[in-house]
């Protein structure tokens, strides 16, 4: 029986190659039933070797992880029996058209022949690709390729679902549909997901709580709210409509907190109270009667926080992750492997 009422508990867990540094490096999480886990991190921090991990596709070095409270190492079997995984290269049949997928894929898991249709029908509509059910996997396009590998994910009705960044190369309109059927999957099923992604508002929108992941460690942990409040408060910019009245917008501002300066003429002062500032700030400029050609509030992002954790900005980092080179092509969505 499971020993940990968590979804997904990991200690220390470290995953060395040969050749290269450590691609995880001693990570510590813990994923409640339930919840959307934002895995967050730039290409080569170590997310796809974390979940290959946690899919029981690449052993860890060393450390402990339980998925639906069975060992990786140890429980594999059971590990694959609890989760669906959509991982970053979709396992398909350009010949096969995507009802074939979902059937087989059904047949593997053993699900009883007269219930094979049904749950196909059921999946492919939920993904919205009923209409392209009988068509040729190898005509499809990216996002529906994308969410066929997610329909063949869930056929066995798994616990926990890991998504290795279920969304990059999409167009807005299908990353949008994913979105919403991975929030309704959480809130509506109670399914756990576990999902990695470097697109900050992916994470954003999605996550119940963001680990961001660097260079194979955890530097930042928390609910997206949480993380943004740690870094600060709200800033205004603004930009007076005289370029020679930045001076006195600056001395006006200075009442509130400390001004910055910009090259483009407008003036930026944090808000340690909040939004609730904004006002008094209005009317100050009222007041004062500067006339303003621009007027901006900012709330503190994941790119902030991601910059005040690893001095860096997140969009841009683009190394290789060593899994990527060296890991298993297998995939594991079911009982052992298929």
């Amino acid at each position: 029986m499971p020993e940990s009422s968590a979804a997904i508990d990991v200690e220390q867990l470290v995953r060395e190659f040969r050749k290269g540094p450590r691609a995880v490096d001693g990570i510590d999480l813990t994923v409640s039933p339930g919840e959307i886990y934002g895995f967050l991190g730039p290409n080569g921090a170590g997310k796809s070797t974390t979940v290959l991990m946690l899919t029981t596709l690449l052993p860890p070095t060393s450390g402990r992880a339980r998925v639906g409270g069975f060992d990786v190492v140890h429980q594999g079997s059971q590990v694959r029996a609890a989760i669906g995984a959509a991982l970053q290269e979709a396992a398909l049949d350009p010949i096969l058209t995507g009802r074939e997928h979902v059937m087989l894929q059904a047949t593997l898991q053993g699900i009883a022949k007269a219930g094979r249709k049904a749950r196909a029908d059921a999946l492919l509509e939920r993904v919205g690709l009923t209409e392209a059910a009988d068509r040729r996997v190898g005509g499809y396009s990216g996002g529906m390729k994308r969410r066929l590998d997610l329909a063949l994910a869930l056929v066995h009705s798994p616990r926990i679902l890991f998504l290795d960044e279920p969304t990059t190369g999409l167009d807005p309109q299908s990353r949008s549909a994913l979105w919403e059927e991975v929030a309704r999957l959480a809130h509506d099923e109670g399914m756990t997901v576990f999902l990695t992604t470097q697109y900050l508002e992916e994470a954003d929108v999605l996550a119940d709580r963001v680990g961001i992941i660097d260079r194979g460690r955890i530097v930042a942990e928390g609910t997206p709210a949480q993380l943004k409040a740690e870094i600060g408060s709200p800033s205004v910019e603004i930009l007076p409509v005289d370029a020679g009245a930045g001076d006195a917008l600056a001395q006006l501002l200075a009442g509130f907190g400390a001004p910055t300066r910009n090259g483009r003429g407008s003036v930026t002062v944090q808000l340690p109270d909040g939004e609730a500032q904004l006002a008094g700030v209005v009317r100050a400029l009222d007041q004062a009667d500067l006339h303003v050609a621009s007027l901006q509030l900012h709330q503190p992002s994941l790119d902030d926080v991601f910059l005040a954790k690893t001095g860096r900005k997140l969009e841009g980092a683009a190394e290789q992750e060593p899994d990527e080179q060296q890991a298993p092509a297998r995939r594991g969505r079911g009982r052992d492997g298929g």
